[in-house]
């Protein structure tokens, strides 16, 4: 793959338009973008770097994090086999393997993230393999059991699903083909418990209906699914839709590619309380670079934002995530250096939280959703970079996770050969990290010891320090729900 970012536009075939036509579509409110340093004092963090071998390569997909703060998530490719894996980041930011798909029966190259059942069973979709290669739907149990529950035939029942599944209390799942279904531009469809699918939509791309929906769906408390297509509706430049239950689908608005609409939703939309959706387009506004809307649940739709200024970021093949308060986060596929950034937009002020830079192997190119958890951290995933260039799992951590490592010693001076006690106490708004993980204590670059934490403690005792004077520091690396620090430095000073 030369050009991750443009990889699931590759496979889905899709040719992007320069939009020029005038609307007849009319926002009164021109937005402006006005582009900050980041403001909330978030942390960013890769947790992960992938290495493309059997860990796995090029995750395209968003992550899905437990009770316990672990983060699952897939690789589009590389692993055991090749074709993608299943992942899991622990707290301690140790990855596992889950699953590699051997790109047979099982399942090929999954582009779309996992759901989790209260029981922790894993669901997903792979866009190939299965029994007629045109990909699948799995279950992965807890002990790491894979179970097709459907293969797609390219036929009525879809075909080369590129996004992950919505699960409801009853135990369906619901999900979109980019292919297949009566007329061949994609399905919206069901799958009950035992595996017997139910297509509720097959797409036509004419008569003001969409086409090729790549992304996922969200749902709301009457059951009714949302979601978007990338071409297709009135004007061929994408859609936003709603299905019921009975398989009644309603398009709610269809984007005419300029000036103020957008073009190309790939990333979905989010649903709040009362019933508005948040979304993203790839490409139109002012500059074609892309734009964030909102919508009411009638589909009248409002710009939040044009991507005017390329430092600030363009071109967001993700969509958004929405917090208790109101604001928007997402992340774009590119910027003025190339490798995107990551938002927060809070009504019509748009807020840079972090710029990727591919040479400090922050990861790049950020094409899925981000995901926000009740402490206000976010987590994601870049398909690019890192220290491999496989991609990364990375974390920007709220300023309630930023850590404070304080470093004291006893006796203090010592004489030679007498035993030094070195206490690291890391501590910060949010608590104290778990027991168990570890605080390195360091003279310059060179590692002393290491002790692991009990009660946001650890004592590292040495016997061997030369007479004079040493400087020594406590480093804690941090995990995914705190961030590392480094200590004040200590000079233990040893006598004769």
């Amino acid at each position: 793959m030369n050009n991750p970012t443009q990889l699931r536009r590759l496979i889905l075939g899709l040719y992007r338009r320069v939009a020029g036509a005038a609307l007849a579509l009319a926002i009164a409110l021109v937005l402006a973008v006005v582009v900050t340093g980041s403001a909330q004092a978030q942390t960013y963090s890769v947790l992960y770097s992938f290495t493309g071998g059997a860990d796995g390569g090029y995750p395209l997909a968003s992550l899905v994090p437990d009770t316990k703060g672990n983060l699952y998530g897939t690789t589009s490719e590389r692993g055991a086999y090749g074709a993608g894996t299943v992942f899991k980041v622990a707290t301690n930011r140790q990855l596992i393997v889950l699953y590699s798909f051997t790109g047979g029966a099982d399942g090929a190259n999954p582009y779309g993230g996992l759901v989790q059942d209260p029981q922790g069973n894993l669901y997903g979709t792979t866009n190939g393999g299965g029994a007629y290669g045109v990909g699948t739907v799995f279950k992965l149990d807890t002990n790491g059991n894979e179970t097709v529950l459907h293969s797609f035939s390219n036929g009525p029942d879809g075909a080369s699903p590129q996004a992950g599944l919505v699960l409801d209390t009853q135990g369906n799942l619901f999900g979109t083909t980019t292919g297949g279904g009566a007329k061949d531009w994609g399905t919206v469809f069901k799958l009950d418990p035992t595996g017997n699918e139910t297509v509720l939509h097959s797409f036509a791309s004419f008569d003001g209906d969409g086409s090729l929906p790549s992304s996922g769906l969200v749902m709301d408390a009457q059951g009714n699914l949302y979601g978007t297509t990338v071409e297709g509706g009135t004007h061929v430049y994408g859609t936003v839709y709603k299905i019921d239950q009975t398989g009644n689908e309603t398009v709610l608005h269809s984007f005419t590619g300029g000036k103020p609409d957008g073009e190309s939703p790939d990333g979905g939309v989010v649903l709040d309380s009362q019933g508005n959706l948040y979304g993203t387009t790839f490409t139109a506004g002012p500059l074609n670079r892309g734009t964030v809307f909102a919508m009411d649940p009638s589909g009248n739709e409002t710009l939040l934002c044009d991507f005017l200024f390329l430092k600030g970021g363009t071109h967001p093949e993700a969509g958004v995530v929405l917090d208790a308060q109101g604001n928007l986060y997402g992340a774009t596929d590119a910027n003025g250096s190339g490798a995107g950034t990551i938002f927060q937009l809070s009504g019509y002020s748009y807020t840079v939280l972090h710029i990727f830079n591919l040479k400090k192997r922050d990861g790049g190119y950020p094409q899925a959703n981000l995901v926000l958890d009740a402490q206000g951290n976010l987590y994601g995933t870049t398909p690019w970079g890192g220290d491999d260039g496989f991609g990364t799992v990375f974390a920007l951590l709220s300023s309630a996770a930023a850590t404070t490592t304080v470093l004291t010693s006893a006796p203090n001076p010592s004489t030679h050969g007498q035993a030094v006690t070195f206490t690291a106490v890391v501590s910060g708004p949010a608590g104290v990290p778990p027991d168990g993980e570890t605080v390195s204590f360091t003279k310059g670059k060179k590692v002393l010891g290491t002790a692991t934490l009990s009660g946001g403690s650890a004592n590292f005792t040495i016997s061997t320090l030369k007479n004079g004077t040493t400087t020594v520091t406590a480093v804690y690396s941090g995990d995914v729900l705190f961030a590392g620090s480094t200590s004040n430095v200590v000079k233990q000073v040893v006598t004769k």
